[in-house]
């Protein structure tokens, strides 16, 4: 009897301790189910014009992919791109860089020297819609092998034009090279007493449109070496400083001849686009934002067509890639791709980019789509180098030959030199 008890109370003490285990593990699996779903906040810097139809758009998308992944939630800063890049730099430096953030490619050769980016390629990889976006838009935002920021909008440049003025002047169609912009400019002048082309002779802009009309003439600002850094090449090379030439006395000839205006030496990207949407002159190269003058000016704008931009030597344009940078310091890079990828989602890129998308499936019908996304194959990016003292060299450049009528081999030879500085003091610099 006393034997019989005692088993009896073993199996009791047997039954608490297991239900007793059963509960920890239950409540151990139920932490670790609630770890998992844990909410996590992601920093996302952007620079949106505050109040704009693609504020309102974005918020939207925003709410809909919160709703949709309710363990992710965005929290926006929205910052002026004039304040971005010293912003994010400081961030870098002190290790609180945000999750993402809106960017300029002009940064993107720095931000990956100072080893600020995450490598996406396993992302990027295993990426259902990889295969969607133009080819040459994921090479350049390809750094020593790895893809190290995606697109998320471009500003592809095309040739705009008043076809009023040139039917004015018996131009039935635009030009389609430098040497035909050079013909048909007197023609213009004398029909309407506007000049016929516009350019940015200063600003950001500037050493854009002499990156491109330096490749339409297979001229680069910097070569990749063997040793994989840069090197300007023009004194090094005799055919290459001709070509580099050639361009500077387009650019002077365009002066001299009354092409463009007396004073598009010294605009800056604002003038440029304010006369043209005036119809303050014929014809510039400019991106699709343009479709917004439009609406402000219709009167003025609504004889303005789309084209390839003239050229020296092979058709090109400048492709201007907004990148979205993910950081390397983020605490939750799956969540950060999960949002990056959705803000590069089809959906996503209909509502918001319809008419700049870096999705191949992404085409507008308008002319301020399909006329620009037709011209991402000759589109060209800067080198993956550090910019800062390179583009401002640029600029100095066009001044040089602009404003104090340098000849325009000296102007090439110094804007080699001068290069080759900037990449000497960024450590970018070839042996080679």
């Amino acid at each position: 009897m006393v034997k019989k008890k005692y088993f009896s109370i073993i199996f009791m003490l047997l039954l608490v301790f297991s239900t007793t285990l059963a509960g920890c593990n239950n409540s151990k699996e139920a932490s670790t189910d609630k770890n998992r779903n844990k909410q996590v906040t992601l920093q996302y810097w952007a620079s949106w014009a505050p109040g704009s139809e693609e504020e309102r758009k974005t918020k939207e998308q925003i709410q809909k992919f919160e709703d949709e992944h309710p363990n992710i939630k965005i929290n926006t800063q929205v910052i002026t791109f004039d304040a971005l890049h010293d912003k994010l730099v400081a961030a870098i430096s002190g290790g609180a860089a945000p999750d993402l953030s809106w960017g300029l490619s002009e940064w993107y050769g720095e931000f990956n020297k100072m080893g600020a980016l995450h490598d996406l390629t396993p992302y990027v990889n295993n990426w259902a819609d990889k295969d969607k976006i133009y080819p040459n838009v994921m090479k350049a935002l390809t750094f020593e092998g790895k893809v190290t920021a995606i697109p998320q909008y471009l500003g592809i440049r095309a040739l705009l034009y008043h076809e009023d003025m040139l039917k004015a002047a018996g131009i039935q169609e635009p030009p389609k090279t430098f040497d035909d912009l050079m013909k048909v400019a007197g023609d213009i002048k004398k029909a309407t007493g506007k000049s016929a082309f516009g350019i940015a002779g200063a600003g950001v802009r500037s050493p854009q449109e002499l990156l491109a009309y330096l490749a339409s003439n297979d001229v680069k600002i910097a070569e990749k070496m063997d040793d994989g850094k840069f090197k300007n090449t023009w004194k090094d090379n005799p055919e290459q400083l001709v070509k580099a030439t050639e361009v500077f006395k387009f650019y002077q000839e365009m002066q001299d001849k009354g092409v463009i205006p007396s004073d598009a030496k010294a605009w800056g990207w604002e003038e440029e686009d304010t006369n043209f949407s005036l119809g303050q002159y014929a014809m510039v190269v400019n991106g699709p934002w343009i479709e917004d003058r439009a609406k402000e000016n219709p009167k003025e704008m609504k004889d303005v067509k789309v084209a390839a931009p003239p050229y020296k030597e092979k058709p090109a344009t400048f492709l201007e890639i907004s990148p979205l940078y993910l950081y390397k310091n983020s605490k939750h890079p799956k969540e950060t791709w999960e949002f990056a990828s959705y803000i590069l989602g089809k959906e996503w890129q209909s509502n918001i980019r319809p008419t700049n998308s870096p999705r191949t499936d992404v085409v507008s019908d308008s002319q301020w789509g399909k006329g620009f996304t037709d011209l991402a194959p000759t589109g060209v990016t800067y080198p993956e180098i550090s910019l800062g003292g390179v583009t401002k060299s640029m600029e100095d450049a066009l001044a040089k030959s602009l404003l104090q009528k340098e000849s325009p081999k000296k102007v090439a030879e110094w804007l080699s030199d001068q290069i080759n500085n900037d990449l000497q003091k960024s450590g970018e610099l070839s042996s080679k």
